[in-house]
């Protein structure tokens, strides 16, 4: 067994600015319009003015971000950074894990992903605004290539720092409420049922499981409430430790081309083949999240998850082909080959009701 989380973690502001301080004098910060409306922003700058750093913002981030959002971060702002900061959800955090590499390596966006490339990255530091991907405690960056979600996986992304501020949340409206907890959720569900689970994993995707279970039917009705936004966001950070150690299984592969042809949230994407991907697993593991969480299509329910889109079979088959081709089909039990990846986008034409052109 291997547990390796070199990320501090802090839940107080000024103990965080304290360590912040340390890390370098020019910070490059990435993220989205909305750090500007929940208040993020203005914490983190005002943090950099105490201490006269130097700063650029680059406020354009995209979801589900491409390589020519990377190439354009590098281009516009240069790579003479010391401090890179993702500030938002996971994707100005997976694009300033890709840019923080960018700037001490003389590679492609393409290279990221040949991590014998390179062995250095400036320094990372993650705030979530959202409780979901839980990129602040993990390896990975998931990038947009060529019209494809790929992700890659390196020791130098692990932010060096992250900061847990749940009111920061407070103003997620109610469709990212839910799409980026069942994200959460996806993380917690996928590193329990995967063949490369351990002791330490377990501890932390149950643990997030009965958080989520709890706080987030409540939350989506309560949107202001501190201590379930706070709750989500413990939550979020424990399953981002687990899939840390284990990695995301078959459903993160299966949602990825509803996310990118079809425009589906990749929370709600992800989540929507769990209830397949559990029964399929048939093990201990997947008993233990029948137990505590119940129903899998019984929970989307009661989030009033419903997704509509066109599909024909020759997409399928193209998107069958993609999965099969992927990671995640060694780590995850219950034997899938191309035949029953496609038995998957099926089941789940018949459960929501998706149109078949």
């Amino acid at each position: 067994m291997e547990f390796y989380l070199p990320t501090k973690l802090f839940y107080n502001i000024e103990a965080f600015s304290a360590e912040l301080d340390k890390l370098g004098e020019k910070f490059l910060i990435i993220t989205g319009k909305s750090s500007k409306y929940n208040g993020s922003l203005d914490e983190l700058t005002r943090i950099l003015n105490k201490t006269s750093k130097k700063y650029e913002i680059f406020d354009e981030t995209k979801e589900n971000p491409p390589k020519e959002l990377i190439e354009k971060i590098i281009e516009k702002h240069g790579k003479d950074w010391d401090v890179v900061v993702g500030l938002g959800g996971g994707s100005p955090m997976d694009t300033a894990k890709a840019a923080a590499v960018l700037c001490k390596n003389n590679i492609s966006v393409e290279e990221l992903y040949k991590s014998q490339k390179y062995d250095s990255a400036a320094n990372i530091v993650c705030i979530p605004t959202t409780a979901g991907t839980g990129s602040e405690v993990t390896q990975y960056s998931v990038l947009t290539i060529n019209g494809i979600k790929k992700g890659f996986k390196h020791e130098r992304i692990f932010p060096k720092l992250s900061l847990l501020e749940p009111k920061f949340s407070l103003t997620l409206p109610r469709d990212l409420t839910i799409s980026t907890g069942l994200d959460a959720l996806s993380h917690a569900i996928e590193s329990a049922l995967s063949l490369k689970t351990n002791s330490f994993s377990e501890l932390f995707a149950f643990k997030a499981i009965e958080i989520i279970k709890e706080t987030l039917p409540k939350l989506v009705n309560d949107l202001k409430n501190y201590e379930l936004r706070k709750n989500m966001l413990l939550a979020s950070t424990y399953a981002g430790i687990a899939i840390s150690i284990t990695g995301t299984t078959i459903a993160h592969s299966l949602g990825y081309s509803l996310t990118t042809d079809k425009g589906i949230r990749h929370g709600i994407a992800t989540a929507v083949f769990l209830p397949f991907e559990i029964e399929n697993a048939d093990n201990k593991n997947s008993k233990k999240v029948r137990y505590i969480l119940g129903d899998m299509l019984n929970f989307l329910k009661k989030l009033d998850v419903q997704i509509s889109f066109v599909v024909n079979d020759q997409e399928i088959s193209k998107w069958a082909e993609n999965v099969a081709n992927s990671s995640h089909v060694k780590t995850t039990p219950g034997n899938y080959n191309y035949e029953k990846i496609k038995q998957a986008y099926y089941w789940l034409i018949e459960k929501s009701g998706i149109y078949r052109g």
